[in-house]
């Protein structure tokens, strides 16, 4: 078994054992990194590994969020129903947006899933008997075994091991080479009979669907929402992410989530102009690091085997 391979079990070994020793405040920059890795991860597999650009994923996010929190705020459904209920919602959400944009490409692929999350962002945002407009939902109720931040640091990173395992066997499975290898050449995918929209329309709901997921976590650490979490700010964050850890890499997007989110938290304490900050890291990604820094590590120490346009799904794990 090669080094890299058991790299991503070291890092689960030493993640499972530092609740113990470490203080609150890191507990929850951990669980915060894990939901927003979860988040990154989801979107590069439409991004990176689709090949579509998906300009508001954010909107996927904040329905999981919201279905989660309305159902426990103002129902009084089972927290599993809730629980369920809430990436399934993500997923619907998915579908009808999907449905209209995989008969486009390129540019005007990306401006249409902006302007159809935009408006589901305005639903959200409006709509306050429902989802308490611009404040938001505070205080959801949440069962007794995961009112302590270390049961949500152990759940979000259970939740996120698991995930991640489940989006690495889709992209090894032949749904996964397929979608890459439209990705890579749609035109002779098609001349061989695969049909693309339906592929691509199933790796946008299976996008949408993890990211529900991702706000379902965010509910349970953060234990409230607000419409901010579907702005097209935080899609374009989360994108910075993929593009900082690598589009070539699977663990590149969740690399990116981590720096981004620690340095959003550090940054922030002494200095208000975090999105200076965040502009001048893009600014440096896009002129010394353009494939980004897992995909710079696999270059250099690998020798080009990362996910390249002739070999994008050999190496799916990065």
């Amino acid at each position: 078994m090669k080094f890299r391979s058991i790299i991503p079990f070291i890092v689960l070994a030493v993640l499972l054992a530092l609740p113990p020793v470490l203080p609150r405040y890191y507990l929850y920059l951990l669980a915060s990194i894990f939901v927003t890795a979860l988040l990154a991860t989801s979107l590069n597999f439409i991004l990176g590994f689709g090949g579509l650009l998906q300009l508001h994923h954010a909107v996927f996010f904040g329905v999981g969020a919201y279905t989660f929190s309305i159902l426990l705020y103002k129902t009084s459904v089972p927290f599993v129903v809730a629980l369920m209920a809430a990436p399934v919602a993500a997923a619907v959400i998915a579908v009808l947006i999907g449905w209209f944009c995989v008969r486009l490409r390129g540019l005007y692929f990306g401006m249409l899933t902006l302007a159809l999350g935009q408006l589901v962002w305005a639903i959200i945002y409006r709509w306050s008997a429902l989802t308490g407009g611009d404040d938001g939902l505070h205080g959801i109720p949440l069962p007794e075994s995961l009112s302590s931040l270390k049961a949500a640091y152990y759940l979000t990173l259970a939740v996120l091991t698991v995930c991640m395992a489940i989006l690495y066997l889709i992209l090894k499975s032949p749904f996964g080479l397929t979608l890459m290898a439209i990705r890579d050449n749609p035109v002779r995918s098609e001349s061989v009979g695969i049909n693309i929209r339906r592929h691509r329309l199933a790796a946008f709901v299976i996008s949408g669907l993890f990211a529900g997921i991702a706000g379902v976590l965010f509910v349970i650490v953060e234990k409230s929402v607000s419409p901010s979490i579907l702005s097209w700010g935080e899609s374009a964050e989360i994108m910075i992410m993929c593009l900082l850890g690598g589009l070539t890499a699977f663990y590149g997007p969740a690399l990116g989530a981590g720096i981004i989110v620690f340095l959003s938290m550090k940054v922030g304490t002494y200095t208000e102009y975090w999105m200076l900050v965040l502009g001048i890291t893009l600014l440096i990604l896009v002129l010394v690091l353009p494939q980004g820094i897992l995909g710079f590590v696999q270059d250099k120490l690998f020798k080009g085997r990362a996910v390249s346009k002739e070999g994008w799904g050999a190496n799916a794990s990065g």
